[in-house]
């Protein structure tokens, strides 16, 4: 009986894990300070599994050091430097990357900053800055990988969000937490418009994660007297006991952007230890 069920089993796919040959373009590839951000270690990911990586960043020398992280391993890569919050260089940048590497096949939505404070802390113009870099700059790369992305009929489009899209993580973040739940949503919309056309769109939202960013931002959140004792109280926030790596999101990244997941398109996945089911107690 398990014999003739097997004869007519069609033979297992191999695991699809990787990018052999594909183009990925990563907007935020660099790193706000000494370390592994979640868009550094990406790059490295999405070029250790083949890819062609455009490491596109604000910062050349940070991105230079992405580069060559990825050349001292024998991967391809180039930087690629402007601000894809800005429309002629969001124009400029796509048209390089396609020169050098061919159509996009990956994108990499990697860009966020913050402004700590509630409404009465943010004014508009901060406001409004906030949502062109972390929300509009979403809008104007999409609008440069789609059209080839229809015409070959396939595509991966990943946004970094976070889970203070999601939840209050306890202290005011009003103008960064409502973009990036905008983020999660205007993925959700462009995977069901485009899913006919089999371009998969993915929201990958990490939790606390332990990268450069601690130092220049969350930890002034604490009142505590050094980065170790903010990054202690991070940790004691997370089910799991510790914060993420940079590597951890990668990872995801890594597979949503593969054939692996090639049946998951307008889904979050979180990337958190277990710390946004807990957020009813904090």
């Amino acid at each position: 009986m398990s014999g003739a069920i097997q004869s007519g089993m069609e033979k297992p796919a191999a695991l699809p894990f990787n990018l052999d040959g594909r183009v990925v373009f990563v907007a935020g590839g660099g790193s706000a300070g000494p370390g592994w951000s979640i868009g550094r270690a990406s790059c490295i990911t999405y070029a250790r599994m083949g890819a062609k990586v455009c490491v596109v960043d604000r910062d050349a020398a940070s991105a230079d050091e992405t580069t060559a992280l990825i050349e001292s391993e024998g991967g391809l890569a180039h930087t690629f430097v402007g601000d894809v919050s800005v429309d002629a260089d969001v124009v400029r940048l796509f048209a390089q990357a396609r020169e050098r590497f061919g159509e996009i096949d990956v994108l990499h939505h990697n860009v966020g900053i913050g402004k700590v404070g509630g409404p009465m802390e943010t004014s508009a113009e901060e406001f409004d800055h906030v949502h062109n870099v972390n929300v509009r700059s979403l809008l104007l790369s999409t609008q440069q990988v789609l059209p080839a992305m229809i015409e070959r009929g396939r595509g991966s489009i990943i946004a970094i969000s976070s889970v203070a899209g999601m939840r209050y993580v306890g202290y005011p973040h009003l103008a960064y937490s409502v973009t990036k739940a905008a983020v999660a949503h205007f993925i959700r919309m462009l995977a069901q418009q485009y899913a006919v056309n089999n371009i998969r769109a993915n929201t990958v939202v990490p939790g606390l994660i332990d990268t450069p960013r601690i130092e220049n931002t969350v930890a002034k959140m604490f009142s505590t007297a050094s980065l170790a004792d903010a990054k202690a109280a991070r940790a004691q926030q997370v089910p799991m006991g510790r914060m993420g790596t940079a590597w951890e999101v990668a990872h995801a990244c890594g597979f949503l952007a593969s054939d692996a997941a090639s049946y998951i398109t307008g889904t979050e996945l979180l990337v958190d230890g277990g710390i946004t089911g807990k957020f009813s107690t904090l």
